[in-house]
């Protein structure tokens, strides 16, 4: 057990974090949830309801869909365009999807290479592209259902209003679900843009994240 937590520690920090932030933003969610409620008159609900509302849903879907596409974006675009200097990216000259040599798929694998880079064709196809297929496919499901989810929540507040409800076609093109969606496209945006470029001059020792601290700024990717 021990052996199993050191060697997936990373994974299992972020799990953890990852968990006890949903947990703690479902109790925040109900505090205000209840608040709104009781300032428009209606009764406030449990905990255990409000994670089943389609406002907790379309909150978290939100949130989701703006991650896989920062990471999906990331994945493709560094195929083809570089940054000089960061270990974010490949060095410059490298743009591409390289040899089958570089990647070591079909004659040029390992005999410990997975089976599906040893193989040709379709399987190799898909398995050499299979990240950047799985971040998308996800990107889709949660960008999917933020709309449905928020679709409902709107509803829900048309109707309170004596208004008429909206069709997910008519919200999916409503200003209320692209204002929500770009607000976090762009903090997504800017994050991985400051990654990028101050990775270029700042350090951080030991992270595999950064150069190492006396590696010269110009150097790129692990070209140290």
């Amino acid at each position: 057990m021990r052996r199993f937590v050191r060697d997936n520690a990373l994974s299992l920090f972020f799990l953890i974090a990852f968990l006890l932030t949903l947990v703690g933003q479902s109790i925040a969610g109900t505090a205000d949830y209840n608040a709104r409620q009781i300032a428009d008159g209606g009764a406030p609900v449990s905990w255990a309801a409000y994670v089943t509302t389609s406002d907790f849903a379309v909150d978290v879907a939100e949130n989701w869909q703006s991650e896989y596409l920062q990471f999906l974006l990331f994945i493709v675009v560094t195929v083809w365009l570089v940054q000089r200097g960061s270990p974010e990216s490949k060095k410059p000259g490298e743009e591409g999807r390289e040899s089958d040599e570089d990647q070591k798929v079909g004659a040029h694998a390992g005999p410990r290479s997975p089976s599906w880079a040893r193989a040709t064709g379709l399987r190799q196809m898909l398995y050499a592209n299979s990240l950047g297929a799985v971040m998308g496919v996800i990107f889709v499901l949660s960008w999917l259902a933020q709309s449905v989810a928020g679709q409902a929540s709107y509803n829900s507040q048309q109707l309170a209003r004596l208004q008429d409800p909206v069709t997910w076609l008519q919200y999916a093109g409503s200003g209320e679900f692209w204002n929500r969606t770009l607000q976090n496209w762009q903090s997504e945006l800017l994050a991985v843009l400051s990654m990028v470029v101050l990775s270029v001059y700042l350090r951080q020792r030991g992270s595999p994240e950064s150069k190492p601290v006396g590696v010269p700024h110009a150097m790129t990717s692990v070209e140290s």
